[in-house]
């Protein structure tokens, strides 16, 4: 049976909780050490490789308000503020 061990992030020195139910993941998947960082660490360290992704900005179709979407909007449709889109999407 696996019990919570307390470790300390390799790069901010903070402690953290490996649980027991963690380490029993980490068994099942076979991995044989201990994590080395914090969650919000491990977090910082994946998404640092990660290009940022690129936020045009449009008018809302519906309200008219400003609206950041992640592809480029063309005029053959239309674009939603998110509140807009999550409103028409309430609908259905």
């Amino acid at each position: 049976m696996y019990q919570d061990i307390t470790l300390k992030c390799k790069d901010c020195g903070n402690d953290f909780v490996f649980t027991a139910g963690e380490q029993e993941f980490y068994a099942e998947k076979g991995f044989q050490n201990q994590p080395q960082r914090c969650k919000a660490c491990r977090d910082a360290k994946k998404n640092a490789t990660k290009p940022a992704k690129e936020m045009f900005v449009t008018v809302c179709a519906k309200c008219g308000k400003e609206a950041k979407v992640p592809f480029q909007p063309t005029s053959d449709r239309a674009v939603y503020c998110s509140e807009c889109f999550a409103a028409m999407r309430a609908q259905h």
